[in-house]
């Protein structure tokens, strides 16, 4: 078992590392051995984060690096290789989220919902979430003949939810192109796999999910009522599936799967 589930050999890049979720996600592939490049915008976040691993002693620094701009990562990707010793074989695209006004309020008009908006989320899930990272660190991946690309999408991908439409569509987006890049790389040693969790409170969504008094919102209500398991989520409650997913031995043969990490969310129809 230590064989299977040991990540020594390993140099893992965490898009989106900074945030709460990705964050404790680099956490665990640092525990599993793996040298971890916490990469995004927020400087003092992505030291801390990384910080973390190093205290608990694992290896780790934070890289500043827009997902949206290919040369940006690109620069990421060589100071990595440089740093660690050799090019990445674990990315994990975990940056994501959503924009206020891509969000239909309670009765509002779907048609009235501005492009922009709409355009932004699918380029800040889609293409800096998942594309444009996949593109820049895959082809080291691909002439080393391993590697292991982990997308988050996102329960909405995979069930419409109301409201939040654009976010939902994007997510989706995620898991398609997840499946046909594991399909396109299947022969290179580069698996491809994505994680979709339930509902995680995190800084962008508490307020959706929680009254200022700690008792849920109308939203955050209906959600625990649809979900089996009666609770949100724990951000450490993804460690075991993305360490499971990066590891080369215990998921050799797993490529093109979106695991939900829901509570059963997903087996509720009524």
């Amino acid at each position: 078992m230590k064989e299977l589930f040991n990540l020594n050999e390993d140099v893992a890049v965490v898009i989106g590392g900074t945030g709460e979720l990705g964050g404790t996600m680099a956490e665990a592939l640092g525990a599993a051995g793996a040298k971890v490049a916490v990469v995004g915008r927020n400087a003092e976040r992505g030291n801390a984060r990384a910080g973390r691993i190093v205290d608990d002693g694992g290896t780790a620094k934070f890289f500043a690096a827009d997902g949206l701009n290919a040369d940006s990562l690109d620069e990421a990707r060589q100071e990595i290789a440089k740093w660690s010793g050799k090019p990445a074989s674990i990315l994990v695209n975990a940056a994501g989220g959503n924009r206020p006004d891509a969000t239909i309020p309670p009765g509002g008009d779907y048609c009235k919902l501005p492009l922009d908006a709409w355009r932004d989320v699918f380029d800040l899930n889609l293409v800096g979430g998942a594309l444009l990272p996949s593109q820049v660190f895959g082809q080291d991946m691909i002439d080393a003949g391993v590697g292991s690309v982990i997308n988050i999408a996102s329960m909405s991908g995979m069930i419409p939810l109301s409201r939040v439409v654009a976010y939902s569509a994007a997510k989706a987006a995620v898991i398609n192109l997840t499946q046909w890049l594991a399909r396109e790389w299947a022969t290179t040693g580069v698996r491809v796999n994505a994680i979709s969790p339930g509902f995680f409170p995190a800084e962008q969504n508490r307020k959706l999910l929680f009254n200022d008094d700690g008792s849920y919102t109308e939203r955050g209500g209906q959600i625990i009522g649809h979900t089996p398991m009666g609770r949100f989520g724990k951000a450490e409650e993804l460690s075991g599936v993305v360490t499971w997913l990066a590891c080369r031995r215990a998921a050799s043969f797993v490529t093109g799967q979106n695991i939900a990490v829901d509570g059963g969310f997903a087996s509720v129809t009524i």
